[in-house]
C-alpha cells in the first residue's frame, strides 16, 4: 500500500511542479493605453497611479485574477489580469499569464485527473475522465484501487456533475452516478468470499484553475453500496487532486 502512496505522491508532486513552473514572466510592455495600479487585489482598492504605454513593468506574483507588478520606478501595485492581456515581452513576444481567463474557463471539453483520499477507511488512488457536454454539466467516469489492511479491491463509477459559475476561478460543483465495487479480502484463517456489488453516489466538491492546462479538484461523496444480504452500507469518500484539461 504505501508503494502505491509513494508512486501517487511523486506523480502529484511533478505536476505541482509542472504548474508552478508554468508561466512565469519576470518583465512585461504595457500595450494598453495606460494601466491602472490599485493598492490591493480588487476592485474595491483605490487606484495609486497609473502607468503608461509602452512602459515596462516587472511581474511578482498572482493572487486569483489580480497580478501585483512593480513599475522601473520601483513603485508597486495590483493590476487585473485582463489590463495585461495585450502585453509583450521586452523580446516582443507574448506574454502568457499562470492561470486561463474567465473565458477561457469554459472552452475546453475533455479533462484527465489523478487523485487521492479516503474511502470508508481505505486509502484511494483514482484516475478519472469527463467531457463537458455544456458549459456547466460535465459527464464522468472514475476508476479507482482500494488500499486497505484487511482487504483491497477497485471502484468504477460514471455519472453527471453540474459546476456552478464554470467561468470562476474557483467553482463548487455537485454530483450524482452509479457504479460497481469489488472488494477482496486479504488471507485469513477462514478464507472470506469476494464480492462485487452495484453502488451509487451523491457527492459535492470545488475545483480551482491553477494554470492554462491544470486545475486541482477536491470532493467528498456519499456511496450507497447496495448489498446482497438486503443490508445496504453507507460509505463515505474524500479525494482530491490535479487535473489537466484540454
Amino acid at each position: 500500500m504505501r508503494s502505491y502512496l509513494l508512486a501517487t505522491c511523486l506523480v502529484l508532486g511533478t505536476l505541482a511542479a509542472a504548474v508552478a513552473h508554468a508561466g512565469s514572466v519576470a518583465q512585461v510592455v504595457v500595450r494598453d493605453p495606460f494601466l491602472d495600479l490599485h493598492a490591493g487585489p480588487g476592485r474595491g482598492y483605490p487606484v495609486t497611479q497609473t502607468v503608461d504605454r509602452g512602459a515596462t513593468v516587472d511581474l511578482l506574483r498572482q493572487r486569483t485574477d489580480w497580478i501585483k507588478v512593480r513599475t522601473a520606478r520601483g513603485l508597486e501595485g495590483w493590476v487585473h489580469r485582463n489590463q495585461l492581456a495585450g502585453t509583450l515581452t521586452p523580446q516582443g513576444d507574448e506574454v502568457r499569464l499562470a492561470g486561463p481567463s474567465p473565458e477561457a474557463r469554459t472552452a475546453h471539453r475533455w479533462e484527465i485527473g489523478l487523485g487521492t483520499g479516503d474511502f470508508g477507511g481505505q486509502s484511494v488512488v483514482s484516475v478519472t475522465g469527463s467531457y463537458s457536454l455544456t458549459e456547466s454539466l460535465v459527464a464522468r467516469a472514475d476508476v479507482a484501487q482500494l488500499l486497505g489492511n484487511a482487504s483491497n479491491g477497485w471502484l468504477g463509477t460514471a455519472g453527471l456533475a453540474h459546476v456552478f459559475m464554470p467561468q470562476w476561478r474557483v467553482s463548487p460543483f455537485v454530483g450524482l452516478g452509479a457504479g460497481i465495487v469489488r472488494i477482496e479480502p486479504k488471507a485469513t484463517l477462514v478464507q472470506p468470499e469476494d464480492r462485487t456489488d452495484s453502488a451509487a453516489y451523491a457527492g459535492i466538491g470545488l475545483r480551482g484553475y491553477l494554470t492554462n492546462r491544470f486545475l486541482l479538484q477536491a470532493e467528498y461523496r456519499e456511496f450507497v453500496i447496495f448489498t446482497s444480504r438486503d443490508d445496504n452500507e453507507e460509505i463515505d469518500e474524500w479525494t482530491a487532486g490535479f487535473t489537466y484539461y484540454f
